[in-house]
């Protein structure tokens, strides 16, 4: 069993390629998992409460349960058309949720973890989050959000606090763990708390000033911090209050994907707040770096935002972008995004060495062949090429290195190629032998390529007479006969630059 999460995300605007980026890194191990023969739930969803959305509501003129529900809506239509295959789409306002809150906070103030007090601080209502003296920026007499570059609102209010210092020394213990990958991020935030300390934070909002929350069960006048409750999802959907056997079935193999932006929620804070409930800790948080255009992170409140349909334009398919997307990503560095390399990558990468091949096999097939390729003897060289493909990828998978993997599985294409230009079953009358091995590796590389462009895989499958069902495939030999159905043109060359 695999549980695997995106961040919720605040639905006050269109998503954006900064979503998709986390998003498709997710589904694309989602759907490697399945086709390594695991069971995989993977969740996604809206964070539908806080300060944030509850001011774009008003600027809108429009109640925040409608505008949300409407903003829910187009995110599920962002994720149908990338091919998005979770398992769940949980909201915050649903109502197992807002259960699951009430029942955890209840919990939390019965054994005394929860006081009230005063707190005077920075506020980023974009964040949602305050900021202290080394997490801002100043800037012409102003305190400035580094990641949103917007100024913060100085609030002073009553509020209630959680006890997060007790379990400093937990947490500091669990960064030392193989939760936290890559492992850099997980000395960061060992580094800020061994800095810092862990210091108790404020976990409700006076009700007068943040309406739009869940209310703190031992007071309506407050709301639940926006954060408590956005982190709890994950439990909520693990069936955190539905039977304690689901749940211990799903939750411990709980795998996170997040940004760097929200690393400290999802450690010192979650991890703490998972202690006292007395829950078990998540098996992996992956993190990854940000997608930057012009150094910034790209955002809307940098106004650099690249939609995801612009994109789909450009390259014309959506499993272009998820492809590009991934190509060039990376756990560990800011990616600078940009045209130039994108479309170098989608014609040479895509266009040329998968495309061509497809549609030069497929046509070969029929014009030789009648479009029937029956099973022949093995070529071993080029069955040593393709395995030692096959195992780089599923290694560098392990490890996370989406792009790394992508060049493995891609290097199984450049080698049918090379193989075809070897054979020149053009020459032959009948090239059987050539063209079925070729059509094996082909499938083998097709199979691999999935997770990451699931359509594209499948047009390829059915074209050319094979279906893709698990990695129990990936030798050689495997299949009796291609019946070729058409050699589709998959893609088409963009203008470079323009």
């Amino acid at each position: 069993m695999i549980y695997i999460t995106t961040p919720i995300y605040y639905p006050n605007d269109r998503p954006h390629i900064g979503h998709a980026y986390t998003t498709i890194m997710a589904d694309t191990f989602a759907r490697w998992n399945r086709l390594a023969g695991e069971e995989v739930f993977f969740l996604t969803g809206t964070d539908e409460h806080g300060l944030k959305l509850q001011r774009e509501a008003e600027k809108r003129g429009m109640d925040p349960k409608k505008f949300v529900d409407e903003m829910s809506s187009i995110f599920k239509e962002y994720w149908r058309l990338l091919n998005i295959s979770y398992d769940r789409f949980i909201r915050t306002t649903d109502e197992d949720h807002v259960q699951t809150v009430k029942r955890a906070l209840e919990k939390l103030y019965s054994k005394g973890l929860i006081y009230r007090g005063v707190y005077r601080g920075w506020y980023c209502t974009s964040c949602e989050k305050f900021l202290s003296s080394d997490e801002y920026i100043e800037k012409d007499g102003k305190k400035i959000c580094p990641i949103h570059g917007k100024e913060l609102d100085y609030v002073e209010e009553e509020t209630y606090f959680l006890k997060l210092s007790l379990y400093e020394d937990f947490v500091k213990d669990a960064l030392r763990k193989d939760i936290v990958y890559p492992p850099s991020y997980a000395r960061e935030i060992l580094s800020k708390i061994e800095k810092e300390g862990l210091r108790d934070i404020s976990i409700t909002r006076p009700k007068n000033r943040v309406y739009w929350g869940i209310e703190a069960p031992w007071d309506p006048n407050h709301t639940v911090y926006v954060w408590i409750d956005a982190l709890l999802n994950y439990v909520t959907a693990a069936g955190y209050l539905e039977s304690s056997e689901k749940f211990l079935r799903i939750w411990p193999s709980a795998h996170h994907f997040i940004g760097k932006d929200i690393l400290w929620f999802h450690t010192a804070i979650w991890f703490a707040l998972l202690r006292m409930l007395d829950l078990p800790l998540p098996r992996r948080v992956i993190v990854h770096a940000f997608i930057v255009l012009r150094g910034r992170k790209i955002g809307k409140s940098a106004g650099n935002v690249v939609p995801i349909e612009a994109l789909i334009e450009r390259y014309g398919s959506p499993d272009a972008v998820r492809y590009l997307l991934l190509r060039f990503s990376s756990l560990e560095k800011d990616v600078e995004f940009g045209f130039d390399q994108m479309d170098a990558a989608y014609n040479s990468e895509l266009a040329d060495t998968l495309g061509n091949l497809v549609r030069r096999l497929g046509v070969l097939a029929k014009k030789k062949l009648s479009g029937v390729v029956e099973r022949s003897d093995i070529d071993r060289d080029l069955e040593d090429k393709v395995i030692n493909s096959v195992k780089k990828a599923q290694s560098l998978m392990n490890e996370l290195r989406f792009s790394e993997t992508l060049v493995a599985i891609f290097d199984i294409f450049r080698e049918v190629n090379a193989y075809l230009n070897r054979t020149e079953p053009w020459r032959e009358e009948r090239p059987r032998r050539s063209l079925y091995n070729a059509f094996e590796a082909l499938r083998i590389g097709t199979v691999l390529l999935y997770p990451f462009m699931p359509s594209t895989a499948e047009r390829i499958a059915k074209a050319l007479g094979f279906e893709i069902k698990s990695f129990e495939e990936l030798e050689m030999g495997m299949r009796d006969t291609y019946n070729v159905a058409e050699a589709p043109i998959l893609f088409r060359k963009v203008r470079e630059g323009q």
